[in-house]
């Protein structure tokens, strides 16, 4: 088909359009909050609070606090129980297909068992790990893996007979993990400042992907269908996005101080990380080798760990009041402000 001049010129501007809009980066995403509520102090004298869990199916949302984890209903923000009787938690993980919670205790050294229904605890799997600190449950191999902090190594656990199957030395300590669901999991090894890959078949250390140049690893979050990790550090601040199976670093971005937690949302393509220094960061995929600022909300000194809700898209992180920080000494040289006893709260942030 011949097309006259007017034809022609009109097809050129369409297709200067269309790839104008190909290349142009996402719109803004904007975050206001929608709610902030107090939760006292937690049991025990001490004000401590670690990880936040998103469990969609159920609409609630885990808060650890010290010896105790509130659950909030997602849609309502109402709490609807408390699990009690820890000493000092930090992730909760559900497993849907057993039925079961897994909430670890790194003062008690043990991971504890819950019914997500009742809020009962039902069992204790000990990992004699102290700081037993994050995990993740790997659906591959069916088993979950804790990352112990202070111990320098991660255990790993039979949910399903809730025994301890092995403990794998890290080399040193670990921060946050993630599981790409086809055999592998990724954690963030801050001594060593590499991400660390485990083949969970054998329970060994497959990869060690140096981050050096870019500080030291904490938060990590992972695009699945992409096969990208995306991990977030500090001293420096950064953020880098990596090849999940060659562990290349495709692009990096500064970001603010204390970051804590790194979420990926498959449906928008958008990644978040929340910082001690009060923000949350955001954004988006453009391509698998290509992320672009989308946003940034500004939230509370010390919300440094967060939910999503992929619902929603609502935020959910914690935070307190803080204190000054204490004069410096040689084992901390940089220490931080410490929380206020009773001053816990959750902030609730949508677009």
């Amino acid at each position: 088909m011949k097309l006259s001049s007017v034809g022609r010129i009109a097809l050129g501007l369409i297709l200067a359009l269309l790839a104008g809009s190909a290349f142009a980066g996402p719109p803004e995403v904007t975050y206001h909050l929608l709610k902030k509520m107090p939760l006292g102090a937690a049991p025990g004298g001490a004000e401590y609070f670690d990880y936040v869990y998103m469990d969609a199916d159920t609409r609630r949302v885990y808060l650890t606090h010290g010896a105790e984890v509130k659950v909030l209903d997602a849609d309502t923000f109402d709490v609807v129980g408390t699990i009690s009787g820890l000493k000092k938690c930090h992730g909760v993980v559900i497993v849907k297909d057993l039925g079961k919670g897994f909430i670890t205790d790194g003062d008690a050294q043990e991971v504890t068992v819950f019914d997500p229904k009742t809020l009962q605890v039902t069992g204790h799997i000990k990992t004699n790990a102290p700081d037993t600190d994050s995990l993740v449950y790997d659906p591959a191999s069916k088993h979950i893996f804790t990352f112990n902090g202070d111990s320098k190594n991660s255990s790993v656990i039979d949910p399903k007979s809730e025994t301890l199957l092995k403990t794998i030395d890290l080399g040193g300590a670990p921060e946050f993990p993630v599981a790409d669901g086809k055999g592998h999991v990724y954690d963030n090894n801050e001594d060593l400042n590499v991400v660390m890959t485990i083949d969970t078949k054998t329970n060994e250390i497959k990869d060690k992907w140096p981050v050096a140049s870019e500080g030291t690893p904490v938060a990590l979050a992972i695009d699945r269908q992409h096969r990208r990790i995306f991990s977030v550090g500090r001293g420096p601040q950064f953020l880098i996005m990596m090849d999940a199976d060659s562990g290349k670093v495709l692009q990096s971005f500064p970001v603010t101080s204390g970051v804590d937690a790194a979420v990926f949302e498959p449906s928008t393509g958008l990644l978040y990380v929340s910082t001690r220094e009060g923000f949350v960061h955001i954004y988006h995929e453009d391509s698998p080798d290509k992320l672009s600022e989308a946003g940034k909300v500004t939230t509370e000194f010390g919300a440094k760990t967060m939910a999503l809700d992929p619902k929603t898209h609502n935020i959910f992180a914690t935070t307190a009041d803080f204190g000054p920080a204490p004069a410096p000494t040689a084992e901390h040289p940089h220490p931080n402000r410490p929380p206020i006893v009773g001053t816990f709260r959750v902030l609730i942030y949508g677009k």
